[in-house]
């Protein structure tokens, strides 16, 4: 928010302006009446001034419920004239009304949109607060290291944070470390993985725990992931989670057996609206079992009570008798805690849509008892999909980054990829489809390198330093093309907007980009760079940064990057024109200097395979 309020009330004829909390007007509209004078209408929408960035103003609205387009066109003309007083030439309106948005001095962006798994829709994303958004992503279980496709999540959750921050909303982000409580097979009852992992290893928890956090985390960084605000581990949460259980038991939504605390499900009679199946086809998803005593198959466990002789290397004390706390539980407390007890996006992988999210749902509510949603909207990332995958694992059987890396490909090569699929769609994986990511990232980075040149930091009424790397926000770009007088610049930044307000469309903006470096021309570098600026902001594929060097594999001394991408370039040439003895020959003169080449649909990948035999 500016330092002084862009929009303020207004009393007009047709309509009426009135704070209804910080940050946030309400709307009222006289309409007309067949029977008397005019009546007013109240409530009718609302108002949002969000950023004041040089003369280009920005705010979201909602006109849609307002009855007379007189109504309308005097809001916006008053709001136009007050963001002029500000010092604004232009208002930018994040508007569920486009079509009567048409005011001199507005400029019409679309609503921000995603699909809520609640419902499974679209809808208009609106915060709880004005301008500030609490975002929950659920974190990995440390037992083990995350395979490719749990990083899938995670490039989706810092793709949403991407989009919401070009919007010019502060966002709170908390991904939690899961270190205790999660059970094999995703039960109530049994062995800790965490647990499980430090006996089959022989290390300690906390060392098994650390590095597999350690590890999770240097690979987010590899391929750009924007660290949250927040790391909560469950372990340190466990004395929160009891109080949890007690207020819960006190409430009447839990029962005690002699293996723990047990939600009660059938308090609820929406139960389960999530997953949207009903309880009994739930049930036959195989994720919920048998206890003794539980009313009903899908009741969870909020505290396991160990009722075995079983040495347990993590163990708390309750009210319910020694034990742990179940694996639902944590996400709820620690949420609540660092977000407060509503917040406005949870997000996960579409595997936790049908019990986890589901049991969060219903504790937290319960626990809350406000007859009020706990979370506004539900968002899920859909599977990777790794039937076809042949590629050789990594210790654990399973497909790492790291193996990803040693078979030649950029870590960001894996961003590019999993942002050419929506986030909501599955992607089946192959080794293929990676290198030829790999080699799509490496050519247009080595096409965009070319677009700056000495435009970088010239600046365009946003000061010097910048790179194309550097942070924007949407009206900060606008702005900037304004500055420069360019019609062009503004109408790809409103391209790529539209596409990513429209559930995250990052196929789009990696489309787009991929054919406008391919014109040099259209735009002078300085131009260009805060085009790369507003796509990398939403990619976070490092544009401009990148080169063509930083895509080699490692190499041994003897082996020249330049010689092998020039033996790689005349290949090419020879390929394209028919000539299969030379393009033998240079594919036999990289082999015997141990570099191995793949064919794909984006041209040849190359990697370092060893010496010859």
């Amino acid at each position: 928010m500016p330092a002084t309020p862009l929009i303020g009330p207004i009393e007009g004829t047709a309509v009426r302006l009135s704070v209804a909390e910080p940050g946030r007007l309400v709307i009222d509209a006289r309409a007309p009446s067949s029977n008397g004078p005019p009546t007013w209408s109240t409530g009718v929408g609302w108002v949002e001034p969000a950023a004041l960035a040089g003369s280009t103003a920005f705010a979201r609205v909602s006109t849609a419920g307002i009855g007379p387009p007189a109504a309308v066109e005097e809001l916006l003309t008053s709001m136009v004239a007050q963001v002029a007083a500000a010092g604004a030439t232009r208002l930018v309106l994040d508007t569920d009304d486009p079509a009567r948005s048409g005011v001199t001095g507005v400029e019409v962006a679309p609503p921000m949109r995603v699909t809520n798994s609640l419902g499974r829709r679209i809808e208009r994303l609106v915060t709880r607060v004005p301008g500030q958004v609490g975002l929950y992503s659920c974190g990995p279980t440390v037992y083990s290291y995350q395979h490719i496709g749990n990083l899938r999540t995670y490039v989706f959750a810092d793709t949403l944070k991407r989009a919401l921050r070009w919007r010019g909303l502060d966002v709170h982000h908390v991904i939690n470390i899961t270190d205790v409580g999660h059970l094999l097979a995703d039960a109530d009852q049994g062995e800790d993985k965490v647990e499980e992992a430090a006996r089959k290893e022989g290390r300690p928890v906390d060392e098994i725990t650390g590095h597999y956090t350690s590890v999770f985390w240097d690979d987010l960084r590899a391929i750009n992931v924007i660290s949250p605000d927040e790391w909560p581990h469950a372990s340190a949460y466990v004395p929160q989670m009891i109080n949890f259980a007690k207020v819960l038991e006190e409430h009447g939504y839990a029962y005690a057996l002699p293996q723990g605390l047990y939600f009660d499900t059938a308090k609820q009679a929406d139960y389960g609206e999530l997953a949207g199946i009903d309880l009994s086809a739930q049930l036959e998803t195989g994720r919920v079992e048998e206890v003794e005593g539980k009313r009903s198959l899908a009741d969870f466990a909020l505290w396991r009570t160990f009722v075995d002789d079983r040495e347990r290397l993590m163990h708390w004390d309750s009210p319910w008798g020694t034990g742990a706390p179940g694996w639902h539980l944590e996400c709820s407390v620690m949420s609540m805690s660092l977000l407060g007890d509503h917040f406005d996006i949870h997000t996960g992988g579409v595997d936790h849509r049908e019990l986890h999210h589901v049991n969060e749902i219903a504790q937290s509510e319960g626990y809350l008892d406000d007859g009020t949603r706990w979370v506004r909207y539900w968002m899920h990332g859909e599977f990777l999909n790794l039937k076809g995958a042949k590629m050789a694992k990594s210790a654990g059987g399973i497909l790492r980054l790291a193996d990803l890396v040693e078979l030649g490909v950029h870590p960001l090569a894996y961003r590019y990829l999993l942002l050419g699929s929506h986030y909501a769609s599955q992607l089946d994986f192959s080794e293929k489809l990676t290198a030829s990511a790999h080699v799509a990232l490496k050519r247009l980075a080595a096409r965009v390198s070319a677009l700056v040149g000495s435009g970088s930091g010239s600046g365009l009424g946003l000061g010097s330093g910048f790179g194309t790397d550097d942070p924007i926000t949407l009206v900060e770009a606008l702005d900037a093309a304004s500055s420069a007088g360019s019609a062009t610049l503004r109408s790809r930044l409103l391209e790529i907007d539209a596409a990513v307000a429209e559930d995250l469309m990052m196929p789009t903006v990696i489309a787009l980009i991929s054919v406008w470096s391919k014109d040099p021309s259209a735009l002078p570098p300085a131009e260009w760079e805060i085009l790369l600026r507003a796509v990398n902001s939403l990619t976070g594929l490092s544009l401009g940064v990148l080169g063509v060097a930083d895509f080699a594999p490692p190499l041994p001394p003897d082996v020249d990057v330049a010689w092998v991408e020039d033996r790689l370039a005349q290949r090419e040439e020879a390929r394209a024109a028919k000539d299969w003895s030379r393009a033998d020959e240079m594919r036999d003169a990289l082999a015997a200097v141990g570099v191995r080449i793949e064919d794909t649909p984006e041209g040849s990948h190359w990697s370092y395979a060893g010496p010859a035999s």
